[in-house]
């Protein structure tokens, strides 16, 4: 693949011109460059054009860190905001996984662990933050802000409720940006495992600012809207929740 090949494939799907390609192209490839190893670093950048060798190849130790933090360093090169990051790091792994071909690409994908499928499967049905929060903007009738509150608190306090490895399988299936309360619930410890449907509605009310019985109604929009979006995974969570929680999950339980 040469290096305008790169660049148009990365501008076509992240859907930009050539120069933010460009752009997007060299701060990724630096980042992945930062995670991985010296090894796994010279057999990819010798499938990559001359003009973009130079930015995955690193002197320093490897760095492990999560795909937000990844995100968060390429915003920052790019000069850009997370959610554009998160598209052009799919669109730039896309181009990564054409160049490399598939058993490369699978060495990348071992180094950089399950938390980055969003990001190294475009094509995988993990929607972007835009389309969860505005799908439950539209089901609440509520704004943009108030659905993306919303969604963070219910997966938060979901996260508390539930097995921390079911949360972590959840977090694959949604994009980078609602891995944060998710993380922040897996790790508030054993003791919520026992929540109750009343003090779930209780903390989702205080995350999200609302009444108690506005949450209540609010909530199963959320529950509908990750349904489709996680699949089966959201009968592995059901099948935690006791039948209290029947109303809040915007469906009735299977079994």
């Amino acid at each position: 693949m040469t290096y305008q090949q790169f660049l148009a494939m990365v501008a076509r799907i992240a859907d930009t011109d050539r120069d933010t390609a460009e752009r997007a192209s060299q701060a990724v490839l630096t980042v992945l460059g930062r995670h991985l190893s010296r090894g796994e670093a010279a057999d990819v950048l010798e499938s990559l054009p001359p003009e973009l060798q130079a930015y995955v190849w690193s002197a320093g130790s490897p760095e492990r860190f999560p795909p937000e933090e990844f995100l968060r360093r390429v915003a920052e090169r790019e000069g850009t905001d997370t959610l554009t990051a998160e598209r052009h790091a799919r669109a730039v792994f896309t181009a990564l996984r054409q160049a490399t071909g598939p058993d490369e690409y699978e060495d990348v994908r071992a180094q950089l662990g399950r938390h980055y499928a969003a990001l190294l499967d475009a094509d995988a049905l993990v929607p972007d933050l835009d389309t969860v929060v505005g799908t439950v903007a539209a089901k609440a009738g509520i704004d943009d802000d108030a659905a993306r509150t919303l969604v963070e608190a219910v997966l938060e306090t979901l996260a508390e409720r539930i097995a921390p490895g079911d949360s972590d399988d959840l977090a694959v299936r949604l994009p980078v940006a609602l891995h944060p309360p998710l993380h922040r619930g897996r790790d508030a410890g054993e003791q919520s495992r026992r929540m109750g449907p009343e003090e779930f509605v209780v903390r989702v009310a205080r995350r999200a600012g609302l009444q108690p019985d506005e949450a209540a109604r609010r909530i199963p929009t959320v529950f509908a809207t990750l349904r489709p979006v996680v699949g089966d995974e959201f009968f592995d969570i059901i099948v935690q929740l006791p039948d209290g929680y029947r109303p809040l999950l915007g469906a009735a339980r299977t079994g």
